[in-house]
């Protein structure tokens, strides 16, 4: 069928649109990128875009430099892995559970749990309840407190609610237990809303270095990735504030003529976190489109 001259306009302002939120999308990373491998001293002059001026390793060299970060990092894949497995199951068998009509305490939980999206403990009981618990210098406290997310529950009981009944009473008929029916009806059957929530807390845990600075920043061997760049960022801003220009950056890099700033360390950092969880999503891509929208809609 022959366009017309509308049809061509919307289809040349579409490309335009397209293309003007791929640029806005991509330039940032890739600004931080090029600043990540650009001389920092050189990076201070400003200007570099999405390729290095000046291309250097040092960045990098001065966060692979410190003899923690390897055990750190292997600590952050355990907790994001672990996390994933246990919050998901856990999550999905709660989820199962409270969308049961005969379940009768069903409306009592599910309200329970909302009321937990609103209203916070605060840091000081959240902190002794952690110590009664003996979780603190733990590291079950990266998994346990988070293993039935509210926000995570309703959109995986949600998705459930979608699903046809008649799933469930077949299997009922042939003599299958709640527990049995959950495992192999329930799971098979949302695993694009399943994926869709490992994502989620992959994410939230691959970042999150708040509850090891405030559980388990005195034991080093429970360090997380996360943690320990934060920490190199927070020593290079202090070698800036406490230091003239000239000899602060020197500082900050740990050795003479290995020069650093925070900038530059920040750029570096956030590579370096990132790469992980840009390596894994494009396997749950597929899933989390569809799991988010039928998760979010369906009721």
């Amino acid at each position: 069928m022959k366009k017309t001259t509308d049809d061509i306009i919307f289809d040349t302002a579409k490309v335009f649109m397209l293309v003007f939120l791929i640029i806005v999308t991509l330039y940032p990373f890739l600004n931080i990128l090029a600043i990540s491998f650009n001389d920092a001293m050189d990076s201070i002059r400003g200007g570099v875009n999405i390729w290095p001026r000046k291309f250097s390793l040092m960045n990098y060299e001065k966060i692979f430099s410190n003899p923690n970060i390897g055990h750190a990092a292997i600590i952050s894949v355990l907790r994001t892995v672990i996390a994933v497995i246990t919050q998901v199951f856990c999550t999905a068998m709660v989820a199962y559970t409270i969308s049961r009509k005969e379940f009768v305490l069903r409306k009592f939980i599910t309200l329970l749990y909302v009321i937990t999206m609103y209203i916070d403990g605060g840091l000081i009981p959240t902190y002794f309840l952690m110590r009664s618990l003996h979780l603190v210098n733990s590291f079950h406290i990266y998994w346990v407190p988070g293993l039935v997310a509210a926000f995570n529950l309703l959109v995986i009981r949600t998705y459930i609610n979608g699903l046809s009944e008649s799933f469930i009473e077949s299997a009922k008929l042939e003599g299958a237990s709640d527990f049995t029916i959950f495992l192999k009806v329930i799971m098979p059957l949302c695993l694009p809303v399943l994926a869709t929530v490992a994502l989620f807390v992959a994410v939230w845990q691959w970042n999150f270095w708040f509850d090891t600075f405030i559980y388990n920043s005195s034991n080093i061997k429970l360090s997380t990735l996360q943690y320990e760049l934060m920490k190199k960022i927070q020593s290079a801003n202090a070698a800036v504030s406490g230091s003239s220009a000239s000899s602060a950056f020197a500082e900050a890099g740990g050795m003479s003529g290995s020069r650093v700033t925070p900038t530059s360390l920040r750029a570096a950092m956030t590579v370096v976190v990132s790469l992980p969880i840009i390596a894994v999503y494009p396997f749950l891509q597929k899933y989390f489109v569809t799991g988010l929208a039928i998760g979010g809609v369906k009721g």
